[in-house]
């Protein structure tokens, strides 16, 4: 990061943290002790009110806060922003119901002619293609929201052949393979659970006596909240390297890749219900995964492509 770059974004940290120590700048920055004391000169040169507090406790005080000047990205910054935003395009449905069209539209009007030249002709030179989400989803917004607010709220939730009322507070929500899924603490099961948003056709936010306190779950450590059920059936099965990737790219909390001796197994449970998931989960995994236990299991996906060369 060129010097002038790494002051702007120094300033920008100053005024938000307040008070910091040189520690914090060589964390934040990956700078050097004298890198850090020579950017703290330079930003007193242009007139930024520090002053040192000294003893063990001590180190630098901004004076007032200050009014910054407009945030400016580097042309790499925008493309780099503009390529993301491209993600959108497949999705039907998004938090608070932005369009890839109008955000592209007035993205491009923001940028300096030049630029706006460049992205047009990367347009037609990269593409992302994670899948295309067709299935509209009524509530990402809301379920946002409440995650953020710790609320809990009453859901209709339609899946395959049944239809549920549910009592949960949404932790987070995150899209996978052209689907938008709600991670939640579901209060009539006392158990961590994961929801298709799709499937959630009426929502309402309520006040409920068995509410827990999730204001520190986030979507990097809920999965530590879920639990298996009595009536879970635990199962093991042989990886190789080919499955331990497919098993990265469709992680599920009830199962984990484990070493033991030099062999990868993928490990975990599934509730008789999941039955026919299993089966169509693990199929996805080719030759690359052997099921040991349990033998049903493994019958079970024989079955399942024998059943496929029937229909071939």
């Amino acid at each position: 990061m060129k010097k002038g770059e790494r002051l702007n974004q120094m300033l920008r940290f100053i005024n938000q943290k307040q008070q910091f120590t040189l520690k914090d700048l060589m964390s934040e920055f990956q700078i050097s002790k004298r890198t850090a004391l020579r950017d703290i000169t330079s930003l007193e040169d242009i007139g930024i009110p520090l002053y040192v507090e000294y003893g063990r406790y001590g180190g630098y005080r901004l004076v007032n806060s200050m009014t910054l000047p407009p945030i400016s990205f580097t042309s790499q910054e925008v493309f780099a922003l503009y390529f993301a935003m491209q993600v959108l395009q497949n999705f039907a449905s998004t938090p608070f119901q932005i369009s890839f069209r109008s955000i592209h539209e007035k993205f491009l009007e923001g940028v300096p002619a030049d630029l706006r030249g460049q992205i047009e002709n990367f347009r037609e030179r990269v593409a992302f293609y994670p899948g295309e989400q067709t299935h509209e989803c009524d509530y990402l917004e809301d379920l946002l929201l409440t995650a953020a607010q710790n609320n809990v709220i009453k859901i209709r939730y339609e899946a395959p052949k049944q239809m549920t009322i549910r009592w949960i507070q949404p932790i987070a929500i995150y899209a996978m393979k052209s689907w938008w899924y709600c991670q939640a603490y579901d209060l009539d099961k006392g158990a961590y659970r994961v929801f298709r948003c799709d499937r959630i056709t009426a929502l309402e936010i309520v006040n409920h006596e068995g509410a827990v306190d999730l204001k520190d779950v986030n979507l990097h450590n809920a999965q530590s909240l879920w639990q298996p059920t009595k009536q879970a059936v635990p199962f093991t099965c042989i990886l190789t390297s080919e499955g331990v990737e497919i098993f990265n790219k469709e992680p599920y909390p009830s199962m984990e890749v484990v070493t033991e001796n030099g062999i990868m197994y993928l490990k975990g449970t599934y509730e008789p219900a999941e039955l026919h998931f299993m089966i169509s989960y693990l199929a996805g995994f080719g030759k690359s995964i052997k099921i040991i236990d349990p033998v049903s299991l493994r019958e079970q996906l024989k079955d399942y492509y024998l059943d496929v060369i029937d229909h071939l």
